[in-house]
């Protein structure tokens, strides 16, 4: 595909290395991206993602990264429009792996420690970007939470700070459109890898809780890496060129 993406600099995916990370990386290198991709433990997972972007055909390059380091967040930002003569697209798919538990029995200090990692993490990631998208009249796609929508119990670790991300995202769309960058979300329904996978080997979740989920859906079942992929690159993309501060559910109709 041409045309898709400016043909100079680009795309930043924060939290390349995870499960839908990953394959966002791909797509984003299939329709014609640059990828510079972030991890924050796993570097394995993190090569295997960048394999996946030059088997399409892209440069791609890796970076260990705690988005809560301000100085740090500063450092590589600039340092990969620097390296690829500009940053076009943002894309923001990190957050920390996320336990089932109430709001009564998370303690105050696991709900900061969420908050900083996510909603304060992804404002540096933002503040810096700003610069250089203004540059490039580029894009923003944020990952964020179908249960923002429906709200879905002991959730809560996930839905208050992907709560503040949306904010953020909002309020770049209202702000940035005059410079020409657009802001978008893509809501993670119940996808069979990444953070869902964990828990599943941490024993929060089993079968029996992806099967329930999946027919909690109009669809009937659960989300592929492939299906947020898909949304992210059109959200970032020309072919979404009129359209900024909105959120694509990619959930099966949870949120219905």
């Amino acid at each position: 595909m041409s045309g898709l993406y400016p043909a100079e600099g680009a795309a930043i995916v924060i939290g390349g290395s995870g499960g839908v990370g990953a394959e966002i990386c791909r797509v984003l290198a299939r329709d014609g991206c640059d990828v510079a991709l972030t991890y924050h433990s796993n570097q394995a997972k993190a090569e295997a993602a960048a394999e996946a972007v030059r088997g399409e055909g892209r440069n791609a390059s890796i970076y260990k990264l705690n988005i809560e380091d301000v100085e740090a967040t500063r450092a590589f930002i600039d340092g990969v429009a620097e390296a690829n003569g500009g940053i076009h697209t943002v894309v923001y798919a990190a957050g920390p792996l996320v336990p089932l538990i109430h709001l009564s029995k998370i303690e105050p200090e696991q709900m900061r420690k969420h908050l900083m990692q996510d909603a304060f993490g992804f404002f540096n990631v933002v503040h810096y970007a700003i610069p250089h998208l203004r540059k490039a009249r580029g894009s923003i796609v944020a990952c964020q939470s179908s249960a923002q929508y429906r709200f879905a119990a002991a959730d809560g670790l996930s839905v208050v700070p992907k709560s503040a991300v949306h904010a953020l995202m909002k309020g770049v769309a209202k702000e940035e459109g005059r410079y020409g960058i657009r802001s978008n979300g893509v809501a993670l329904g119940i996808i069979e890898t990444g953070q869902h996978t964990e828990l599943s080997k941490l024993g929060y979740i089993d079968d029996k809780y992806m099967q329930a989920a999946a027919m909690n859906t109009p669809l009937r079942r659960n989300g592929k890496a492939m299906d947020i992929a898909e949304a992210v690159s059109f959200l970032a993309s020309s072919r979404a060129g009129f359209i900024s501060g909105e959120v694509i559910n990619v959930d099966g109709g949870y949120h219905v």
